[in-house]
């Protein structure tokens, strides 16, 4: 595990999932903020501020799709992990198409997010 603290965002419309993933990522060293909608996300983080962004694929407003395009277009090299709830099986070819580092089925193990920060962090360093 990083023993160093990087910052985590998670964007995702159900404030209960942002609670837990937030409880769980504290308890690892993290530094989490949480938003329940993409908007805010932007509103409130700079493109320019560094952290891997836990994102949701389904929410109203600007869905995870539309997320991840705005962030590519704006130069963002911020690393992005997708997850959903969503059983459509081409959903992971899809995120990594789309630049994201990995993607996670909800629910999901917590080591499986775990890996996928880590991966995050070797890859593209957080920013």
């Amino acid at each position: 595990m990083l023993s160093d603290k990087k910052r985590i965002y998670i964007v995702d419309d159900d404030a209960s999932v942002c609670r837990a993933l937030s409880i769980l990522l504290v308890t690892y060293g993290f530094t989490v903020d949480t938003f329940t909608s993409a908007e805010e996300f932007f509103n409130a983080v700079p493109n320019s501020v560094p952290g891997c962004l836990v994102l949701d694929v389904h929410m109203p407003g600007l869905d995870g799709w539309e997320t991840q395009r705005r962030l590519l277009e704006s130069g963002s090299s911020r690393s992005v992990i997708i997850m959903s709830a969503d059983r459509n099986g081409g959903l992971n070819d899809r995120a990594l198409k789309t630049g994201a580092v990995g993607f996670l089925q909800k629910p999901f193990n917590d080591q499986a997010l775990l890996n996928l920060i880590n991966i995050a962090a070797e890859n593209k360093g957080y920013r």
